[in-house]
Protein backbone atom coordinates (compact mmCIF):
# COMPACT_ATOMS: atom_id res chain seq x y z
CA UNK A 1 0.00 0.00 0.00
CA UNK A 2 2.64 2.29 1.11
CA UNK A 3 4.77 1.90 -2.30
CA UNK A 4 1.49 2.58 -4.60
CA UNK A 5 0.96 5.36 -2.68
CA UNK A 6 4.60 6.72 -2.96
CA UNK A 7 4.75 5.97 -6.57
CA UNK A 8 1.79 7.76 -7.40
CA UNK A 9 2.85 10.76 -5.71
CA UNK A 10 6.16 10.75 -7.30
CA UNK A 11 4.53 10.49 -10.48
CA UNK A 12 2.50 13.75 -9.94
CA UNK A 13 5.60 15.02 -8.91
CA UNK A 14 7.37 14.80 -11.69
CA UNK A 15 4.74 15.45 -14.59
CA UNK A 16 2.70 18.29 -12.81
CA UNK A 17 3.66 21.72 -14.06
CA UNK A 18 2.66 23.42 -10.88
CA UNK A 19 1.85 22.53 -7.70
CA UNK A 20 -1.19 20.54 -6.82
CA UNK A 21 -3.92 20.86 -3.76
CA UNK A 22 -3.96 17.83 -1.92
CA UNK A 23 -7.09 17.62 -0.12
CA UNK A 24 -7.81 15.88 3.31
CA UNK A 25 -10.66 14.62 4.73
CA UNK A 26 -11.23 12.86 7.98
CA UNK A 27 -13.95 10.28 8.15
CA UNK A 28 -15.72 9.54 11.63
CA UNK A 29 -18.00 6.44 11.50
CA UNK A 30 -19.64 4.34 13.05
CA UNK A 31 -22.21 0.81 12.13
CA UNK A 32 -24.04 -1.27 14.28
CA UNK A 33 -24.88 0.86 16.96
CA UNK A 34 -28.67 -1.13 17.83
CA UNK A 35 -29.49 1.28 20.42
CA UNK A 36 -26.64 0.68 23.40
CA UNK A 37 -27.23 4.58 24.55
CA UNK A 38 -25.81 3.65 27.72
CA UNK A 39 -22.63 2.24 28.43
CA UNK A 40 -21.96 -1.17 28.00
CA UNK A 41 -20.15 -4.30 29.93
CA UNK A 42 -16.86 -6.16 27.89
CA UNK A 43 -19.22 -8.40 26.51
CA UNK A 44 -21.59 -6.08 24.61
CA UNK A 45 -24.25 -6.86 28.10
CA UNK A 46 -25.42 -3.45 30.06
CA UNK A 47 -23.11 -2.06 32.83
CA UNK A 48 -24.20 -1.05 36.23
CA UNK A 49 -23.63 2.45 37.09
CA UNK A 50 -20.91 1.44 40.07
CA UNK A 51 -19.15 -0.11 36.91
CA UNK A 52 -19.14 2.70 35.07
CA UNK A 53 -18.25 5.23 37.69
CA UNK A 54 -15.07 2.53 38.28
CA UNK A 55 -13.98 3.17 34.66
CA UNK A 56 -14.76 -0.73 33.49
CA UNK A 57 -18.13 0.31 31.13
CA UNK A 58 -17.43 0.76 27.49
CA UNK A 59 -19.28 3.27 25.14
CA UNK A 60 -22.69 5.15 25.34
CA UNK A 61 -24.12 7.81 23.58
CA UNK A 62 -22.85 10.31 26.14
CA UNK A 63 -19.06 8.93 25.62
CA UNK A 64 -19.61 8.64 22.22
CA UNK A 65 -20.22 12.87 22.22
CA UNK A 66 -16.77 13.55 23.64
CA UNK A 67 -15.12 10.90 21.40
CA UNK A 68 -16.59 12.36 18.08
CA UNK A 69 -15.95 16.37 19.41
CA UNK A 70 -12.17 15.52 20.46
CA UNK A 71 -11.91 13.74 16.58
CA UNK A 72 -13.63 16.95 15.01
CA UNK A 73 -11.21 19.32 17.06
CA UNK A 74 -8.37 17.67 15.89
CA UNK A 75 -9.10 17.56 12.37
CA UNK A 76 -10.21 20.69 9.96
CA UNK A 77 -12.23 19.18 7.06
CA UNK A 78 -14.31 16.11 8.81
CA UNK A 79 -17.64 14.12 8.10
CA UNK A 80 -19.36 12.21 10.32
CA UNK A 81 -21.67 8.81 8.93
CA UNK A 82 -22.84 5.75 10.01
CA UNK A 83 -23.48 2.19 8.04
CA UNK A 84 -26.56 1.29 9.42
CA UNK A 85 -28.81 -0.40 12.03
CA UNK A 86 -28.74 2.33 14.60
CA UNK A 87 -32.31 0.57 15.23
CA UNK A 88 -33.24 -2.57 17.33
CA UNK A 89 -30.90 -4.35 20.68
CA UNK A 90 -32.27 -2.64 23.47
CA UNK A 91 -35.22 -1.66 25.48
CA UNK A 92 -34.53 1.75 24.07
CA UNK A 93 -35.55 0.57 20.83
CA UNK A 94 -39.02 -1.70 21.88
CA UNK A 95 -40.17 1.64 23.48
CA UNK A 96 -39.21 4.64 22.00
CA UNK A 97 -38.30 2.97 18.07
CA UNK A 98 -36.79 5.34 16.02
CA UNK A 99 -36.96 8.48 18.43
CA UNK A 100 -33.89 8.49 20.43
CA UNK A 101 -31.49 7.29 18.03
CA UNK A 102 -32.26 9.96 15.98
CA UNK A 103 -33.08 12.84 18.73
CA UNK A 104 -28.84 11.73 19.57
CA UNK A 105 -27.75 10.88 15.71
CA UNK A 106 -28.91 15.10 15.47
CA UNK A 107 -27.14 15.96 18.69
CA UNK A 108 -24.05 14.18 16.93
CA UNK A 109 -24.49 16.02 14.04
CA UNK A 110 -24.49 12.90 11.24
CA UNK A 111 -23.78 14.01 8.05
CA UNK A 112 -25.53 10.86 6.49
CA UNK A 113 -26.32 7.19 6.92
CA UNK A 114 -27.06 4.08 5.08
CA UNK A 115 -30.74 1.95 5.69
CA UNK A 116 -29.49 -1.44 7.66
CA UNK A 117 -31.89 -4.53 7.64
CA UNK A 118 -32.76 -3.99 11.48
CA UNK A 119 -34.28 -0.21 10.30
CA UNK A 120 -37.05 -2.49 8.73
CA UNK A 121 -37.90 -4.44 11.93
CA UNK A 122 -40.82 -2.45 12.21
CA UNK A 123 -41.44 -1.90 8.63
CA UNK A 124 -41.37 0.99 6.35
CA UNK A 125 -43.58 3.08 8.67
CA UNK A 126 -41.24 3.15 11.36
CA UNK A 127 -38.51 3.88 9.08
CA UNK A 128 -40.60 6.63 7.58
CA UNK A 129 -40.80 8.46 10.82
CA UNK A 130 -36.92 8.16 12.06
CA UNK A 131 -36.29 9.45 8.39
CA UNK A 132 -38.52 12.33 8.58
CA UNK A 133 -37.43 13.46 12.10
CA UNK A 134 -33.53 13.11 11.39
CA UNK A 135 -31.31 16.09 9.57
CA UNK A 136 -29.40 13.84 7.32
CA UNK A 137 -29.76 12.09 4.58
CA UNK A 138 -30.49 8.37 4.79
CA UNK A 139 -29.25 6.39 1.83
CA UNK A 140 -30.11 3.11 0.42
CA UNK A 141 -28.92 2.27 -3.34
CA UNK A 142 -29.21 -1.38 -3.80
CA UNK A 143 -33.22 -1.70 -3.60
CA UNK A 144 -36.08 -0.40 -5.66
CA UNK A 145 -38.59 0.98 -3.38
CA UNK A 146 -40.67 3.07 -5.94
CA UNK A 147 -43.46 1.14 -5.30
CA UNK A 148 -43.37 1.88 -1.58
CA UNK A 149 -45.13 4.86 -1.10
CA UNK A 150 -43.72 5.25 2.67
CA UNK A 151 -40.08 5.66 1.73
CA UNK A 152 -40.31 6.35 -1.89
CA UNK A 153 -40.03 9.94 -1.38
CA UNK A 154 -37.82 10.48 1.88
CA UNK A 155 -34.99 7.82 0.94
CA UNK A 156 -32.27 8.79 -1.94
CA UNK A 157 -29.53 6.56 -3.55
CA UNK A 158 -26.96 8.75 -3.12
CA UNK A 159 -26.35 12.22 -1.78
CA UNK A 160 -23.56 14.85 -2.89
CA UNK A 161 -22.77 17.10 -0.06
CA UNK A 162 -19.49 20.12 -0.04
CA UNK A 163 -16.94 19.77 2.53
CA UNK A 164 -13.93 22.06 2.57
CA UNK A 165 -14.25 22.77 -0.55
CA UNK A 166 -15.17 19.73 -2.63
CA UNK A 167 -17.88 17.71 -3.37
CA UNK A 168 -18.18 14.29 -1.88
CA UNK A 169 -20.38 11.37 -3.48
CA UNK A 170 -21.94 8.98 -0.93
CA UNK A 171 -23.67 6.37 -1.64
CA UNK A 172 -25.89 3.65 0.83
CA UNK A 173 -26.03 -0.17 0.54
CA UNK A 174 -28.35 -2.69 2.20
CA UNK A 175 -28.44 -6.31 2.58
CA UNK A 176 -29.11 -7.70 -1.10
CA UNK A 177 -31.45 -10.52 1.74
CA UNK A 178 -33.13 -7.76 3.90
CA UNK A 179 -36.49 -8.90 2.57
CA UNK A 180 -35.16 -12.56 5.27
CA UNK A 181 -33.55 -10.52 7.79
CA UNK A 182 -36.26 -8.15 8.13
CA UNK A 183 -40.09 -7.09 7.30
CA UNK A 184 -39.74 -4.38 4.59
CA UNK A 185 -42.48 -5.34 3.29
CA UNK A 186 -43.55 -6.65 -0.53
CA UNK A 187 -43.22 -3.74 -2.49
CA UNK A 188 -39.11 -3.00 -2.06
CA UNK A 189 -37.22 -5.57 -4.32
CA UNK A 190 -33.44 -5.47 -2.97
CA UNK A 191 -30.75 -5.68 -5.76
CA UNK A 192 -27.08 -6.97 -6.73
CA UNK A 193 -24.69 -4.75 -4.04
CA UNK A 194 -22.10 -4.02 -6.78
CA UNK A 195 -24.03 -3.24 -10.08
CA UNK A 196 -26.00 -0.74 -7.82
CA UNK A 197 -23.22 1.21 -6.63
CA UNK A 198 -21.29 1.19 -10.01
CA UNK A 199 -24.68 3.04 -11.39
CA UNK A 200 -24.55 5.47 -8.95
CA UNK A 201 -20.62 6.32 -9.19
CA UNK A 202 -21.20 6.77 -12.75
CA UNK A 203 -24.02 8.75 -12.25
CA UNK A 204 -21.82 11.04 -9.42
CA UNK A 205 -19.35 11.12 -11.85
CA UNK A 206 -21.08 12.64 -15.04
CA UNK A 207 -21.97 15.34 -12.60
CA UNK A 208 -18.12 15.98 -11.89
CA UNK A 209 -17.82 14.22 -8.39
CA UNK A 210 -14.34 12.00 -8.09
CA UNK A 211 -14.38 11.33 -4.21
CA UNK A 212 -16.85 9.06 -3.94
CA UNK A 213 -17.53 6.87 -0.21
CA UNK A 214 -20.09 3.88 0.04
CA UNK A 215 -21.78 3.77 3.16
CA UNK A 216 -22.36 -0.37 3.38
CA UNK A 217 -24.65 -2.19 5.40
CA UNK A 218 -23.24 -5.54 3.75
CA UNK A 219 -20.76 -6.63 5.57
CA UNK A 220 -17.03 -7.17 5.26
CA UNK A 221 -17.13 -10.29 2.93
CA UNK A 222 -18.97 -8.23 0.58
CA UNK A 223 -17.51 -4.67 0.70
CA UNK A 224 -14.32 -6.51 -0.34
CA UNK A 225 -16.39 -7.96 -3.23
CA UNK A 226 -17.96 -4.40 -4.09
CA UNK A 227 -14.15 -2.84 -3.97
CA UNK A 228 -13.09 -5.47 -6.12
CA UNK A 229 -15.99 -4.94 -9.01
CA UNK A 230 -16.68 -1.58 -9.43
CA UNK A 231 -14.43 1.06 -9.94
CA UNK A 232 -14.75 4.80 -8.90
CA UNK A 233 -15.01 3.94 -5.47
CA UNK A 234 -12.73 5.49 -3.05
CA UNK A 235 -13.46 4.33 0.53
CA UNK A 236 -16.34 1.80 1.51
CA UNK A 237 -17.44 2.40 5.74
CA UNK A 238 -18.94 -0.46 5.96
CA UNK A 239 -21.55 -2.23 8.75
CA UNK A 240 -23.49 -5.22 9.50
CA UNK A 241 -21.13 -7.72 10.15
CA UNK A 242 -19.89 -6.00 13.45
CA UNK A 243 -16.17 -6.27 11.98
CA UNK A 244 -13.55 -4.91 14.39
CA UNK A 245 -10.59 -3.83 11.67
CA UNK A 246 -7.86 -1.99 13.46
CA UNK A 247 -3.55 -2.56 13.23
CA UNK A 248 -3.77 -2.13 16.72
CA UNK A 249 -6.45 -4.36 18.62
CA UNK A 250 -5.56 -8.23 19.52
CA UNK A 251 -9.57 -9.45 17.58
CA UNK A 252 -9.31 -7.14 15.01
CA UNK A 253 -10.26 -9.45 11.33
CA UNK A 254 -7.92 -7.12 9.09
CA UNK A 255 -6.23 -4.04 8.57
CA UNK A 256 -7.68 -0.61 8.95
CA UNK A 257 -8.21 0.41 6.44
CA UNK A 258 -8.25 -2.56 4.27
CA UNK A 259 -7.45 -1.87 0.89
CA UNK A 260 -8.80 -3.60 -2.18
CA UNK A 261 -7.02 -1.88 -4.97
CA UNK A 262 -7.43 1.76 -4.88
CA UNK A 263 -10.14 1.22 -2.30
CA UNK A 264 -10.16 1.82 1.29
CA UNK A 265 -12.48 -0.20 3.56
CA UNK A 266 -13.16 0.72 7.42
CA UNK A 267 -15.44 -0.78 9.79
CA UNK A 268 -15.35 -0.44 13.65
CA UNK A 269 -17.17 -3.36 15.08
CA UNK A 270 -20.18 -2.53 16.98
CA UNK A 271 -22.43 -1.32 19.59
CA UNK A 272 -20.45 2.49 20.15
CA UNK A 273 -17.94 0.61 21.60
CA UNK A 274 -15.24 2.46 18.96
CA UNK A 275 -15.48 5.52 16.40
CA UNK A 276 -13.79 4.80 13.65
CA UNK A 277 -11.32 7.51 12.45
CA UNK A 278 -10.36 6.90 8.95
CA UNK A 279 -8.05 10.19 7.23
CA UNK A 280 -7.78 10.38 3.90
CA UNK A 281 -5.41 12.86 1.48
CA UNK A 282 -6.65 12.83 -2.50
CA UNK A 283 -4.77 14.44 -5.04
CA UNK A 284 -6.69 16.92 -7.84
CA UNK A 285 -8.04 13.78 -9.72
CA UNK A 286 -9.68 12.56 -6.67
CA UNK A 287 -7.12 9.52 -6.32
CA UNK A 288 -6.03 8.09 -2.43
CA UNK A 289 -2.62 9.21 -1.94
CA UNK A 290 -2.54 8.12 1.77
CA UNK A 291 -5.64 6.03 4.01
CA UNK A 292 -4.56 5.63 7.39
CA UNK A 293 -6.48 5.67 10.83
CA UNK A 294 -7.50 3.61 13.62
CA UNK A 295 -10.69 3.33 15.48
CA UNK A 296 -10.56 4.87 18.80
CA UNK A 297 -12.03 2.99 21.69
CA UNK A 298 -14.96 4.30 23.66
CA UNK A 299 -13.69 3.16 27.20
CA UNK A 300 -13.44 3.69 30.74
CA UNK A 301 -10.84 6.75 30.20
CA UNK A 302 -13.28 9.02 27.61
CA UNK A 303 -15.23 11.21 29.90
CA UNK A 304 -19.28 10.98 29.63
CA UNK A 305 -20.80 14.58 27.60
CA UNK A 306 -22.66 16.04 31.45
CA UNK A 307 -25.49 16.83 29.40
CA UNK A 308 -25.91 14.06 26.62
CA UNK A 309 -25.81 11.39 30.00
CA UNK A 310 -28.51 13.35 31.74
CA UNK A 311 -30.55 13.42 28.49
CA UNK A 312 -30.52 9.44 28.53
CA UNK A 313 -31.01 8.71 32.31
CA UNK A 314 -34.29 10.50 32.06
CA UNK A 315 -35.18 8.75 28.80
CA UNK A 316 -34.45 5.51 30.85
CA UNK A 317 -36.80 6.18 33.84
CA UNK A 318 -39.62 4.14 32.08
CA UNK A 319 -37.83 1.16 31.26
CA UNK A 320 -36.06 1.35 34.59
CA UNK A 321 -38.78 -0.84 36.68
CA UNK A 322 -38.10 -3.90 33.94
CA UNK A 323 -35.00 -3.80 33.24
CA UNK A 324 -33.82 -3.59 36.85
CA UNK A 325 -35.76 -6.39 38.08
CA UNK A 326 -33.48 -9.50 39.09
CA UNK A 327 -34.74 -12.74 37.65
CA UNK A 328 -31.90 -15.19 38.22
CA UNK A 329 -28.59 -15.42 38.90
CA UNK A 330 -25.60 -16.97 36.24
CA UNK A 331 -22.66 -18.95 38.49
CA UNK A 332 -20.30 -17.69 35.57
CA UNK A 333 -20.66 -15.27 32.57
CA UNK A 334 -22.78 -16.96 29.84
CA UNK A 335 -21.02 -16.50 26.42
CA UNK A 336 -23.57 -15.02 23.86
CA UNK A 337 -20.86 -13.27 21.81
CA UNK A 338 -21.76 -13.23 17.71
CA UNK A 339 -18.36 -14.49 16.41
CA UNK A 340 -18.65 -17.73 18.67
CA UNK A 341 -22.70 -18.33 18.63
CA UNK A 342 -22.69 -17.96 14.65
CA UNK A 343 -19.97 -20.42 13.61
CA UNK A 344 -20.34 -23.03 16.54
CA UNK A 345 -22.29 -24.23 19.26
CA UNK A 346 -22.47 -21.46 22.03
CA UNK A 347 -23.15 -21.44 25.66
CA UNK A 348 -25.96 -18.93 25.20
CA UNK A 349 -27.43 -20.86 22.35
CA UNK A 350 -27.67 -23.90 24.67
CA UNK A 351 -29.52 -21.77 26.97
CA UNK A 352 -32.45 -20.11 24.85
CA UNK A 353 -32.79 -23.60 22.91
CA UNK A 354 -33.40 -25.71 25.77
CA UNK A 355 -35.21 -22.94 27.76
CA UNK A 356 -37.28 -23.32 24.21
CA UNK A 357 -37.82 -27.10 24.46
CA UNK A 358 -38.31 -27.03 28.68
CA UNK A 359 -41.24 -24.89 27.89
CA UNK A 360 -43.13 -26.87 25.23
CA UNK A 361 -41.92 -29.92 26.61
CA UNK A 362 -45.44 -31.35 27.52
CA UNK A 363 -46.80 -30.55 24.49
CA UNK A 364 -44.60 -33.72 22.56
CA UNK A 365 -42.12 -31.20 21.32
CA UNK A 366 -38.85 -32.57 20.77
CA UNK A 367 -36.53 -30.36 19.05
CA UNK A 368 -36.07 -26.94 19.51
CA UNK A 369 -33.63 -24.70 16.78
CA UNK A 370 -32.65 -21.15 17.38
CA UNK A 371 -30.98 -18.62 14.97
CA UNK A 372 -27.83 -17.28 16.51
CA UNK A 373 -28.89 -14.10 14.77
CA UNK A 374 -31.29 -13.57 17.68
CA UNK A 375 -28.90 -13.84 20.31
CA UNK A 376 -27.66 -10.38 20.79
CA UNK A 377 -25.06 -10.31 23.77
CA UNK A 378 -23.46 -12.10 26.53
CA UNK A 379 -24.63 -12.12 30.32
CA UNK A 380 -22.06 -11.47 33.08
CA UNK A 381 -21.64 -13.65 36.39
CA UNK A 382 -24.21 -12.82 38.96
CA UNK A 383 -27.48 -11.47 39.28
CA UNK A 384 -29.16 -11.78 35.59
CA UNK A 385 -31.59 -8.76 35.73
CA UNK A 386 -34.27 -8.47 32.85
CA UNK A 387 -33.05 -5.84 31.28
CA UNK A 388 -29.75 -8.05 30.80
CA UNK A 389 -32.17 -11.06 29.19
CA UNK A 390 -33.86 -8.50 27.15
CA UNK A 391 -30.86 -7.24 25.55
CA UNK A 392 -30.23 -10.47 24.61
CA UNK A 393 -33.03 -11.30 23.34
CA UNK A 394 -34.21 -7.68 22.09
CA UNK A 395 -36.59 -8.64 19.13
CA UNK A 396 -40.15 -9.83 20.62
CA UNK A 397 -39.96 -13.21 19.13
CA UNK A 398 -42.46 -15.84 20.63
CA UNK A 399 -42.59 -19.16 20.85
CA UNK A 400 -43.85 -20.91 17.63
CA UNK A 401 -44.60 -24.93 17.27
CA UNK A 402 -45.11 -26.89 14.52
CA UNK A 403 -44.35 -30.26 12.83
CA UNK A 404 -42.18 -31.48 10.05
CA UNK A 405 -40.77 -34.50 8.21
CA UNK A 406 -37.32 -35.42 9.70
CA UNK A 407 -35.90 -34.07 6.02
CA UNK A 408 -37.16 -30.99 6.58
CA UNK A 409 -35.27 -30.69 9.69
CA UNK A 410 -32.11 -31.78 8.18
CA UNK A 411 -32.69 -29.34 5.48
CA UNK A 412 -33.16 -26.71 8.15
CA UNK A 413 -29.91 -27.59 9.47
CA UNK A 414 -28.31 -27.52 6.09
CA UNK A 415 -29.73 -23.98 5.61
CA UNK A 416 -28.26 -23.13 9.15
CA UNK A 417 -24.49 -24.09 8.35
CA UNK A 418 -24.43 -22.33 5.00
CA UNK A 419 -22.97 -19.54 5.37
CA UNK A 420 -20.73 -19.91 8.12
CA UNK A 421 -18.03 -18.41 6.67
CA UNK A 422 -20.19 -14.88 5.82
CA UNK A 423 -20.80 -15.41 10.07
CA UNK A 424 -24.17 -15.44 9.07
CA UNK A 425 -27.46 -15.43 11.97
CA UNK A 426 -29.33 -18.22 10.58
CA UNK A 427 -26.60 -20.46 12.29
CA UNK A 428 -28.58 -23.00 14.15
CA UNK A 429 -28.48 -23.61 18.50
CA UNK A 430 -30.30 -27.02 18.82
CA UNK A 431 -31.64 -28.79 21.72
CA UNK A 432 -33.42 -32.39 21.78
CA UNK A 433 -30.96 -32.59 18.57
CA UNK A 434 -27.21 -33.31 17.76
CA UNK A 435 -25.75 -32.98 14.17
CA UNK A 436 -22.12 -32.81 13.12
CA UNK A 437 -21.13 -30.53 9.98
CA UNK A 438 -18.64 -30.90 7.23
CA UNK A 439 -16.90 -27.02 6.35
CA UNK A 440 -15.03 -28.54 3.62
CA UNK A 441 -18.33 -29.55 1.60
CA UNK A 442 -19.82 -26.67 -0.49
CA UNK A 443 -23.13 -25.14 1.00
CA UNK A 444 -26.14 -26.80 0.97
CA UNK A 445 -24.37 -29.50 -0.99
CA UNK A 446 -24.31 -32.03 2.03
CA UNK A 447 -22.39 -30.41 4.35
CA UNK A 448 -24.74 -32.15 7.74
CA UNK A 449 -23.26 -35.29 7.84
CA UNK A 450 -24.79 -36.52 10.64
CA UNK A 451 -28.02 -35.14 12.57
CA UNK A 452 -28.96 -37.50 16.22
CA UNK A 453 -32.63 -37.19 18.01
CA UNK A 454 -33.23 -37.93 21.57
CA UNK A 455 -35.56 -40.48 21.70
CA UNK A 456 -36.37 -40.88 25.89
CA UNK A 457 -32.47 -40.60 27.32
CA UNK A 458 -30.37 -41.86 24.21
CA UNK A 459 -30.15 -40.19 20.65
CA UNK A 460 -30.93 -42.23 17.50
CA UNK A 461 -30.26 -41.10 13.81
CA UNK A 462 -32.99 -38.63 12.37
CA UNK A 463 -35.96 -40.80 10.24
CA UNK A 464 -36.19 -38.43 6.91
CA UNK A 465 -39.93 -39.60 6.66
CA UNK A 466 -40.87 -39.01 10.12
CA UNK A 467 -42.74 -36.41 11.56
CA UNK A 468 -41.48 -34.87 14.16
CA UNK A 469 -42.34 -32.13 16.56
CA UNK A 470 -40.61 -28.50 16.68
CA UNK A 471 -40.00 -25.07 18.14
CA UNK A 472 -38.34 -21.98 17.25
CA UNK A 473 -39.58 -18.50 17.36
CA UNK A 474 -41.99 -17.15 15.14
CA UNK A 475 -39.67 -14.92 12.57
CA UNK A 476 -37.95 -18.06 11.88
CA UNK A 477 -40.93 -20.38 11.47
CA UNK A 478 -42.34 -17.43 9.09
CA UNK A 479 -39.05 -18.21 6.99
CA UNK A 480 -36.63 -15.89 8.67
CA UNK A 481 -32.58 -16.08 8.32
CA UNK A 482 -33.71 -18.38 5.00
CA UNK A 483 -35.56 -21.12 7.17
CA UNK A 484 -38.40 -21.39 4.19
CA UNK A 485 -38.85 -24.84 4.62
CA UNK A 486 -40.47 -24.41 8.23
CA UNK A 487 -43.31 -21.57 6.23
CA UNK A 488 -43.56 -24.00 3.46
CA UNK A 489 -43.39 -27.69 4.69
CA UNK A 490 -43.95 -27.01 8.43
CA UNK A 491 -47.65 -28.46 9.10
CA UNK A 492 -49.94 -27.64 12.58
CA UNK A 493 -48.23 -24.05 12.91
CA UNK A 494 -48.96 -22.23 16.08
CA UNK A 495 -46.79 -18.69 16.14
CA UNK A 496 -48.19 -17.21 19.35
CA UNK A 497 -46.76 -18.92 21.91
CA UNK A 498 -45.24 -16.87 25.01
CA UNK A 499 -41.96 -14.21 24.35
CA UNK A 500 -38.89 -15.31 24.12
CA UNK A 501 -37.28 -13.39 26.73
CA UNK A 502 -39.58 -14.29 29.36
CA UNK A 503 -39.40 -18.17 28.34
CA UNK A 504 -35.54 -17.46 29.17
CA UNK A 505 -36.08 -15.44 31.86
CA UNK A 506 -38.35 -17.59 33.92
CA UNK A 507 -36.14 -20.98 32.28
CA UNK A 508 -33.25 -19.48 34.12
CA UNK A 509 -35.00 -18.58 37.46
CA UNK A 510 -35.77 -22.25 37.67
CA UNK A 511 -32.35 -23.59 37.55
CA UNK A 512 -31.42 -21.36 40.55
CA UNK A 513 -27.86 -20.03 40.27
CA UNK A 514 -27.05 -21.25 36.38
CA UNK A 515 -23.89 -23.04 35.42
CA UNK A 516 -23.79 -22.53 31.63
CA UNK A 517 -22.35 -25.41 29.44
CA UNK A 518 -21.88 -26.94 26.02
CA UNK A 519 -21.99 -30.26 25.60
CA UNK A 520 -20.91 -31.03 21.98
CA UNK A 521 -24.56 -31.33 20.76
CA UNK A 522 -22.81 -29.40 17.19
CA UNK A 523 -19.24 -30.84 15.74
CA UNK A 524 -17.57 -31.10 13.43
Amino acid sequence: MTARFLSTVAALAVTATTASADYSLTILHTNDFHARFEPISKYDSPCSAEDNDAGECFGGSARLVTTINDARARSNNSILVDGGDQFQGSLFYTYYKGKLAAEMMNKMAYDAMTVGNHEFDDGPEVLRGFVETVDFPVLMSNADFSNEPLIADVIQKSVVIERGGEKLGLIGLTPEDTAELASPGPNITFTDPAEAVQAEVDRLTEMGVNKIIVLSHSGYEVDQAVAAATTGVDVIVGGHSNTLLSNTQDRAVGPYPTMVGDTAIVQAYAYGKFLGELNVTFNDEGVITEAVGEPLINDGEVVEDQTTKDRIAEMAQPLDEIRNKVVAETAEPIEGDRAVCRVQECAMGNLVADAMLARVAEQGVTIAIANSGGLRSSIDAGEVTMGEVLTVLPFQNTLSTFQIKGQGVIDALENGVSQVEEVKGRFPQVAGLKFKWDPSVAPNEGRVTEVMVKEGDTFVPIDPEKTYSVVTNNYVRNGGDGYSMFSTDGMNAYDFGPDLADVTAEYLAEQGPYTPYIDGRISQ
